[in-house]
């Protein structure tokens, strides 16, 4: 088992940063990619970026790219998500995933990830 927790949500002004956490416990060796997906109200579950836990391969979702920085230090457990340039649309949710499947590609879906944290409010006003 894998227990994910994160931290750094707020209320920002649109063009301020945030730089969100997530610290992993647990069984932490059998990770091989952790992700930030995130969900709005009314909205599916989307991805936002993910890291291959021992390479530092690193992808992002289309919407998030130049302004979204993931990196993750291995001795301690976590992984962050610098966000910049924030705007309303990307006002939500923000959950950790953890995948401990061993994927050949990156996954990009919610299905694809075996652990999940409980979410961090990220709020953007004009």
């Amino acid at each position: 088992q894998v227990q994910l927790a994160e931290s750094g949500g707020g209320l920002v002004q649109a063009g301020d940063s945030l730089r969100l956490s997530c610290t992993a416990t647990g069984r932490t060796f059998s990770i091989y990619v952790m992700a930030w997906f995130r969900q709005a109200p009314g909205k599916e579950r989307e991805f936002v970026a993910a890291i291959r836990w021992n390479s530092r391969i690193t992808e992002y979702a289309d919407s998030v790219k130049g302004r979204f920085t993931i990196s993750r230090v291995i001795n301690e457990n976590t992984v962050y998500l610098q966000m910049n340039s924030l705007n309303l649309e990307d006002a939500a949710i923000y959950f950790c995933a953890a995948d401990v499947q061993y994927p050949i590609t990156i996954p990009t879906t919610p299905g694809q990830y075996d652990y999940w944290g409980q979410g961090t409010q990220v709020g953007v006003s004009s």
